[in-house]
């Protein structure tokens, strides 16, 4: 029997340790599996992570001993210290693809699926946009025998263009409190969106600009990139 959220969904402490495995498994292979200090610096990372957060060694080591219990890590000893690897897709009974976006899902909070497949680079290269939001649809029509749903997708937030998703390993999403946190970073988001689209209007007009001087240049018989010529160091401007 899979993983089920529903009957003993995981702790936070649990997703961020579980979720790192998930992350360092992929992008740092040659550091993989990891001991209790490596777990604890990437769980504690100030980068890509929402929330951040400061887990002790034993916190970690609690929340290793939970995943355990669930068959979600498994315990490798060595000659000098013990590692740790996790068995997410086996466990949870999910392709690599969607234990990837859920591995997303815990450490950077609600995305879009757009969000996603740029986050994802690292882990799994997506092909597309549809082929995120098909795995996303099949974790959330995911049926009773499986252990359930794993995803939701979020009603919009106000000024947003798309709704995100949130992972339901920690049971079910507070969709109240997630739409007052979106409103609060409502403000900032629309300040990137509009510099963002001013950025693009720029770059436009510069690529405007120089096929205009290109044009120019071509008319006159000259190269658009030729040197400038100084007048006083020009000696057909002595004549």
């Amino acid at each position: 029997m899979p993983f089920d959220p529903q009957v003993t969904p995981l702790t936070a402490e649990e997703a961020r340790v579980l979720a790192t495995l998930l992350e360092k498994s992929r992008t740092v292979p040659d550091s993989y599996p990891l001991t209790l200090n490596s777990l604890a610096s990437g769980c504690n990372q100030k980068t890509s992570r929402d929330p951040v957060m400061q887990l002790s060694e034993g916190q970690i080591q609690e929340a290793l001993d939970g995943l355990r219990r669930n068959t979600l890590v498994t315990e490798i000893g060595g000659a000098r210290t013990s590692r740790w690897e996790h068995n997410f897709p086996r466990g949870v009974g999910v392709p690599d693809q969607s234990a990837a976006l859920l591995g997303l899902l815990m450490l950077r909070g609600p995305q879009t699926a757009g969000e996603l497949r740029v986050n994802s680079e690292r882990w799994h290269r997506f092909a597309d946009i549809s082929s995120v939001e098909a795995f996303l649809d099949e974790l959330q029509s995911r049926s009773a025998e499986k252990g359930g749903p794993l995803v939701v997708l979020l009603p919009r937030a106000p000024g947003a263009r798309e709704p995100r998703w949130a992972h339901l390993l920690c049971g079910p999403v507070d969709v109240a409190a997630l739409a007052a946190a979106a409103a609060e970073s409502a403000p900032s988001a629309r300040a990137s969106d509009a510099l963002a689209e001013r950025v693009t209007e720029l770059e436009e007009e510069v690529a405007q600009l120089r096929a205009t001087l290109a044009n120019v240049c071509e008319q006159l018989g000259i190269e658009a990139n030729a040197p400038a010529v100084d007048p006083a160091t020009d000696p057909a401007s002595e004549s």
